[in-house]
């Protein structure tokens, strides 16, 4: 068993995808944990699998092509086939907007809690995504108590064990299972730290959700992740 995966659901990152990985690997070889990174690349349509190609060789990077099935679906995938191979999992997004340079903080406290999350600051937002990101926080909030700050943040690095418990309760095709899960974490009376981490913002692309679609998105997932609470709610993890 491995004491690190780390997960990156990947859709049409061409642009950064190569450097994405350089920095990672790097900085795990430095800090010298036994991990695997796990690319899945959900059906990019740009040339996506081409710059993943080389990195197929490498010896602690392993890259899965699937059809599209969204972000959801594809780490909820990721997760489910992670936990049984790992002590820790680590979410991230392939764009880059996050530096590596704030693991070590994580991996170094990361006995302190079963979740630790990383708190976006700096972030610009839109007035739309600036709208959807503070109901999302108000939903888990009143569900599910406080806990995680950045309810929806892709750096999260989540004890295998604890999300082995989780994810049973969420759905495959859930279309915001990170949403779900800082809930449940948050019902559960899990331990978790929440971490600030610099928000760089997409250098290179597009996000996928624009306009009238990321609204529809907004509100598929309040309403899945209500219905998820509120069939858990007397839910509690045992560690």
């Amino acid at each position: 068993m491995r004491e690190l995966i780390v997960l990156v659901p990947v859709y049409n990152e061409a642009g950064c995808i190569d450097a994405v990985l350089r920095e990672w690997t790097t900085l795990l070889d430095t800090l010298g944990v036994d991990y695997e990174i796990r690319v899945y690349n959900d059906g990019s349509r740009d040339r996506t699998a081409d710059c993943l190609q080389p990195w197929e060789r490498h010896p602690r990077v392993r890259v899965v092509h699937k059809a599209n099935e969204g972000h959801g679906p594809t780490i909820h995938r990721g997760y489910r086939e992670a936990v049984a191979e790992a002590e820790w999992i680590f979410q991230m997004d392939g764009d880059g907007e996050m530096p590596a340079s704030a693991f070590p903080g994580f991996w170094r406290d990361r006995h302190q809690a079963e979740g630790l999350f990383g708190q976006r600051t700096g972030r610009q937002q839109s007035g739309a995504r600036r709208l959807i990101s503070g109901v999302s926080r108000a939903v888990v909030r009143f569900l599910a108590g406080g806990g995680v700050a950045d309810v929806n943040v892709p750096y999260r690095l989540i004890r295998a064990r604890c999300l082995a418990a989780l994810l049973p309760r969420i759905p495959a095709s859930t279309f915001a299972p990170n949403l779900a899960i800082s809930g449940l974490m948050g019902r559960g009376r899990c331990r978790i730290l929440n971490r600030p981490v610099p928000h760089q913002g997409r250098k290179t692309g597009a996000a996928s959700l624009v306009k009238w679609t990321m609204w529809r998105a907004a509100v598929r997932s309040f309403a899945e992740t209500t219905r998820l609470l509120w069939r858990n709610r007397t839910w509690h993890y045992e560690s």
